[in-house]
């Protein structure tokens, strides 16, 4: 493999970098309320896909590796850098992908772990991409997570017609949307403490199928076939869930 190893000079040239996303506008002086758009709302979680979207072709390639992008981060003008992180247990197609993926350049592994990997990457003007236009519509991206058939996202709109807005973005791109599930935002309906909607999903398939019975009813290899997800996802799914409850109700 031909994956540049992170040492300590790289991880110098990257410290300050400031991620364009979060830079301090300055004070003009305005002193105007806030606009909210925190009543209600839309939450919708989807699945798209396109042959160019962001390591599309590297996921064809390890369908045994679930990716969650961790964050983005504008180096210079035109080079934007991507962190990843790359949850199972054999990472040599991924990194065979990562070698000729169109999407994405100058692939460095900069964390190892026993299940997981961290890599970094920059994006090229090939990619397709979509979390600047659901912010530029007034979205939010909740989760984001590569699936068996290109990425699973949940995205919460202040209203339908930012929803639309974003899938005609998506239409005319070509990229496939398809709805696994809607709801509408509720303050007081905010499910199980600390869980998000996957984990939740997966707790309650684990815990139906007899996951957590002595012994056991179902295999990890069982549920990740029922959710249509990897192994490695359902993997990290349960150890963070589980987390989260602990932390929730024994701290």
């Amino acid at each position: 493999m031909s994956i540049d190893i992170a040492d300590a000079e790289d991880v110098a040239e990257t410290e300050g970098v400031t991620d364009a996303a979060t830079e301090t506008v300055a004070d003009t002086g305005d002193r105007s309320e806030i606009r909210s758009e925190a009543e209600g709302g839309i939450v919708a979680q989807l699945r798209l896909d396109h042959p160019e979207l962001f390591l599309r072709s590297t996921l064809r390639h390890a369908s045994d590796v679930t990716v969650e992008p961790e964050y983005w981060t504008a180096v210079e003008p035109g080079r934007t850098l991507v962190f990843v992180t790359a949850y199972g247990s054999d990472f040599d197609d991924f990194e065979t992908g990562l070698e000729t993926d169109p999407t994405v350049t100058d692939p460095v592994l900069v964390d190892r772990y026993p299940d997981r990997r961290v890599y970094r990457v920059a994006i090229t003007d090939c990619a397709r991409t979509f979390t600047a236009e659901t912010a530029a519509v007034g979205g939010r991206v909740l989760e984001l997570s590569s699936a068996r058939d290109g990425w699973l996202v949940q995205l919460r709109f202040p209203d339908r017609e930012r929803l639309v807005a974003f899938n005609e973005y998506c239409r005319e791109r070509d990229i496939s949307v398809t709805v696994d599930h809607l709801r509408v935002s509720d303050d007081e309906d905010d499910g199980v403490v600390a869980l998000t909607d996957k984990q939740q999903e997966l707790l309650v398939a684990a815990h139906e199928e007899g996951y957590f019975d002595v012994p056991r009813g179902i295999s990890q290899d069982e549920l990740a076939d029922r959710l249509d997800v990897s192994k490695s996802a359902v993997s990290q799914r349960l150890r963070r869930a589980i987390g989260e409850l602990c932390a929730a109700t024994l701290t």
